[in-house]
């Protein structure tokens, strides 16, 4: 009897151990080093944020953040829910719409449960359990935070068990609320030539909405990174801010509102915009990456932290190497032949590069690429222009002592082409509708699993074929007009999933790549910084930021940039662009992955002797500026000049860039010194300026010494003026 007694009263116990557990609210921090996510369970269940901030001493504290706050929820709805359904009891945007299977439009997530589990010694992941009550439908808050670099990654996990598909009508990947005085945003538009041209407003009560719908190169008008500055504007030392990206390659929305408490909400995620997503039943839909770092002490310990998170974690092969190249596209555009092309190589060789990189042009003969307008699609050598093929350039490459590289955009078809009149229905389109062209193409389906073996057989059957080829410019031009998908309407699916769709047949067909061709570089190219963004550098090691390589508009380009990425993805090429002299047009594209666009042979004996010891020099310091610390001294939004520096791990060697960049040509940019920053104050240093034309003679003493801590307290004054309109300082510690 009594062994019987035992054994209801540990079923009754097991019965009321949810019940007990349910009593204590569940309090969820994710955490960095310096930072806290604080993340409650409020009586009705629901989870909400309740503290964006500093890290506490005692974790004990977390317990008593959300008594502190009393909001009144009955206007509209929880205004600082974790992550907000439509249909209930919010009239707030929502972060998530649903239509269920039987067609009920409305949802309610409630907190099942949370785990936290160390990834390894780096990272930890918190995932967070809501179900709706009524229906088998549920969602995971996934956060993943890096402590070291102050960074966190997170997304959503959709899911569901009803009888039938459930349709996404919106999913985003985040739901943020912000508590503070006032707000200020930096958001980044652009066009062709001109992007990243960022401007900071302070937040009102209402929405700012920051999207794209472009389908591809989402990029182009808008940008998915986004300063956060808190109580004052940015500033590169000072405040706290968040630097963020939606790590999409597809149509993004940011979403910020002030609202009737002057708090800030925040939403990210894919574009809702005619996007709407059939769920089957048991599949989870993963939402992108909200990836954003956060400082207390402004936007340069910010981005440094996103830099380290980047090379180390993200970017594919970030600490690696890169490959210094002379690429023909300026040289020759479409007009070239073998021989050209072969005569080439002798420049690589002699400038002192490692690569010679083939850009557009080299393919298709029934409708030969001499222009735009005909033979994309067409991924065989044009006979003509390389009758023995690209295993012959390769070939010739590799005896000059320089690796081979070479163009391709496989995403894109001109209708000029036989690839368009053999598969018209790979091409996105409207069957009844006027074609509509951007560069005179169009872009294949890649929802179609047709299709992406065909851009896969594209990249396979180069390497296949040529086994040393040594990297891959990967082009995106155009974007989606008229989307339609033969390949959704034969499948009976929504055509509302193309753009999705599309995005994820591309990241299906790069993890095809990288799994037979883990180690080689390619360069992501879309017209330029139509792409860039940290899903896609997951399967590549560097990016073009722009087709604008005027030197004098890449030192804006190149600092905004900064913010996001660092120095190791930034492709920097030398061109003909602009009017400033060669030493101006090196020293910019040295400050990332150095490459050349001109005509080597067509340079003076000087600017010849120029080039080549500049890139021995790059040589000796590419490394502090791949995987160095980058600090931004000089803006040049607001200066007549602008200075940027790198630190090695050790704050051994330092590298300074300046350079005057004023159109008014005021002799006042020497008259001071600039403070340095990132070194050792405790140890000595001595400067050198590098990258001096021939015949030149530097004013600076490269024989003094200084202390770090004189260097970034007083200053160094590196004499940039209208007469020296480019200085570069090798900064090394004195042993």
């Amino acid at each position: 009897m009594m062994k019987s007694g035992l054994n209801q009263f540990l079923s009754l116990l097991l019965l009321l151990i949810p019940a007990l557990l349910r009593a204590q609210t569940a309090v969820i921090p994710v955490e960095t080093k310096d930072h806290v996510l604080l993340l409650q369970e409020d009586q009705q269940e629901r989870i909400r944020t309740t503290y964006f901030g500093s890290a506490f001493t005692n974790q004990s504290d977390y317990q008593s953040v959300a008594s502190q706050f009393h909001y009144d929820d009955a206007n509209d709805g929880i205004y600082n829910a974790a992550y907000t359904p439509s249909g209930t009891w919010s009239l707030t945007e929502p972060a998530i719409e649903v239509k269920h299977a039987d067609g009920n439009s409305s949802l309610e997530l409630k907190y099942q449960s949370h785990t936290q589990q160390k990834q390894n010694d780096a990272s930890t992941e918190t995932r967070i359990v809501l179900k709706d009550p009524n229906y088998n439908f549920q969602v995971t808050l996934v956060y993943k935070a890096w402590a070291e670099e102050n960074v966190i990654e997170q997304w959503t996990e959709i899911q569901h068990k009803e009888n039938g598909a459930v349709m996404l009508e919106k999913y985003a990947s985040a739901d943020l609320y912000f508590t503070g005085d006032n707000f200020y945003l930096t958001s980044y538009h652009g066009r062709w030539a001109k992007e990243m041209q960022g401007k900071e407003e302070k937040l009102e009560n209402g929405r700012k909405i920051i999207d794209s719908k472009l389908g591809t190169r989402a990029m182009l008008l808008q940008s998915p990174n986004f300063i956060l500055s808190f109580d004052q504007p940015a500033s590169e030392n000072e405040g706290k801010v968040i630097l963020g990206q939606l790590a999409w390659s597809g149509n993004f929305k940011l979403d910020f509102e002030v609202d009737t408490y002057d708090n800030l909400k925040f939403l990210a995620g894919i574009n809702p915009y005619n996007s709407a997503y059939a769920l089957p039943a048991n599949q989870v839909f993963k939402t992108p990456s909200l990836i954003y770092a956060i400082s207390n002490h402004g936007t340069g310990e910010a981005s440094r932290g996103l830099h380290r998170w980047a090379r180390k974690y993200r970017v594919l092969d970030g600490q690696g190497e890169r490959l210094t190249l002379l690429n023909n596209w300026e040289a020759t555009y479409f007009d070239f032949d073998e021989d050209k092309i072969t005569g080439l190589f002798k420049d690589a060789k002699e400038l002192g590069v490692d690569m010679f990189l083939l850009d557009d042009g080299w393919f298709a003969n029934k409708y030969p690429r001499n222009s735009d307008r005909s033979g994309l699609g067409d991924w065989q050598e044009n006979v003509k222009k390389l009758p023995s093929g690209i295993g012959h350039l390769v070939k010739e490459a590799t005896k000059e002592g320089i690796k081979f590289g070479i163009w391709i955009e496989p995403e894109m078809v001109n209708p000029k082409s036989e690839l368009y009149e053999q598969h018209l229905d790979w091409v996105i389109r409207q069957p009844d509708r006027p074609e509509v062209y951007y560069r005179n193409q169009l872009v294949l389906d890649l929802s179609n699993p047709e299709v992406q073996d065909f851009v896969f057989g594209v990249v396979d059957k180069l390497f296949t074929e040529n086994p040393q080829l040594a990297f891959i410019k990967w082009d995106c031009n155009a974007v989606i007009y008229n989307a339609y998908s033969v390949y959704l309407a034969e499948q009976e699916m929504p055509q509302s999933q193309l753009y999705v769709d599309y995005v994820k047949g591309l990241y299906a067909v790069l993890e095809r790549v990288r799994t037979k061709y883990p180690k080689v570089p390619i360069m992501l190219c879309s017209g330029g910084g139509g792409r860039g963004d940290y899903e896609a550098l997951k399967y590549f090691t560097e990016f073009w930021p722009s087709d604008d390589t005027d030197p004098l508009e890449r030192i804006f380009m190149q600092w905004d940039y900064s913010y996001f990425f660092p120095s190791i993805v930034t492709c920097n090429h030398v061109t003909d662009w602009g009017k400033q002299p060669i030493k101006f047009r090196v020293d910019v594209a040295s400050m990332g992955k150095l490459g050349f666009d001109i005509v080597f042979s067509h340079l003076s004996e000087d600017e010849k002797v120029f080039c080549k010891q500049a890139v021995k020099n790059y040589d000796r310091f590419k490394e502090i500026i791949w995987h160095g610390d980058q600090y931004r001294l000089v803006n040049p939004h607001e200066n007549d000049f602008s200075a940027v520096m790198y630190v090695n791990e050790s704050k051994e060697k330092a590298v300074f860039f300046g350079y005057f960049i004023s159109q008014r040509q005021r002799l006042i940019t020497d008259k001071e010194p600039i403070k340095f920053n990132g070194l050792n104050p405790e140890k000595l240093y001595t400067i050198k300026e590098i990258n001096l034309f021939p015949g030149k003679r530097s004013p600076l003493d490269s024989e003094k010494v200084y202390s770090g801590d004189f260097l970034m307290k007083a200053g160094y004054n590196p004499m940039i003026n209208a007469g020296r309109t480019s200085v570069v300082l090798e900064i090394e510690e004195r042993k």
